[in-house]
């Protein structure tokens, strides 16, 4: 099979992992100290609005400890 550029690649990821992702990603474009190479970074940034306009729970008062029960999730099953 011969892939194209244009060709939309879709993920999944639990509940915890996207939260956890999108944190990481936040947390690192609000610092900017990720670098790199601007194409990457763009991914980078329309990744995090992907996740943004999908998630409710960063909106949500007790957005910490779901991020924390999250991160906690996420290291039980690796």
């Amino acid at each position: 099979m011969t892939s194209t550029m244009d060709e939309v690649v879709s993920l999944q990821l639990r509940m915890s992992e996207a939260l956890v992702l999108f944190e990481w990603l936040a947390s690192n474009n609000e610092t900017d100290s990720l670098g790199g190479d601007p194409a990457e970074m763009r991914v980078l940034w329309d990744l995090e609005a992907q996740l943004e306009s999908k998630l409710v729970v960063p909106f949500d008062a007790d957005y910490d400890e779901q991020l924390a029960r999250a991160r906690a999730d996420v290291l039980r099953e690796t």
